[in-house]
């Protein structure tokens, strides 16, 4: 892990921990009941797609990338514990919603071990990255954290297993910066690409 990993990783831990204190506060009356303010339960996520310099990709309601964990399996997310500080799981209650570009019968909910629910596409269950902070932020992109790589999703529900930095370095040699949408190279969580 390098100094900047680090640096990120004791940030992130700071500010998630901070967020989560504020949220708590914010969603709970005096009466530790959820308040008016607070999500309404049984609300849908809205999956939708952004392009960027690896192509497109799936991103929830607001534009934030999202994430496949390939340790994980059909259905069945692998992330758990201090995992799920630094890579947030998609959850919601009920159908997801399918906004343009994105296939509807790809979307599903799961129930995680402990009962929470969590947003799939294809199979695979869908996570943030806590250091992505704004619509169009990649920064979990390739990163090989908690023992296999993170991902985004191809509305065609496959990994796009390129980077950033090699998107841009082959569309200035002439090539497709979208060539690393294919699952070339996936080989993890028991159902391929």
């Amino acid at each position: 892990m390098t100094v900047l990993d680090r640096r990120l990783l004791r940030g992130s831990v700071l500010i998630g921990s901070a967020a989560a204190v504020v949220l708590l506060a914010a969603a709970c009356s005096s009466n530790g009941t959820p308040s008016a303010a607070g999500p309404a339960a049984g609300s849908a996520n809205t999956i939708a797609v952004r392009g960027g310099p690896l192509g497109n990709y799936l991103t929830d309601g607001s534009g934030r990338a999202l994430y496949l964990f390939t340790s994980d399996g059909a259905n069945v997310s692998s992330c758990s514990g201090v995992c799920l500080t630094y890579w947030p799981v998609l959850s919601g209650k009920g159908k997801p919603v399918a906004a343009n570009g994105v296939t509807a019968a790809q979307l599903a909910s799961f129930a995680r071990s402990g009962g929470a629910s969590q947003v799939s596409y294809a199979g695979h269950p869908l996570y943030h990255f806590v250091a992505d902070k704004a619509a169009g932020d990649i920064k979990g992109q390739g990163r090989d954290d908690f023992g296999a790589k993170w991902w985004l999703v191809a509305p065609s529900g496959q990994p796009i297993t390129g980077t950033p930095s090699a998107a841009a370095s082959s569309a200035g040699a002439g090539s497709s910066a979208g060539a690393g949408a294919g699952g070339a190279g996936y080989g993890g969580g028991g159902y391929g690409g």
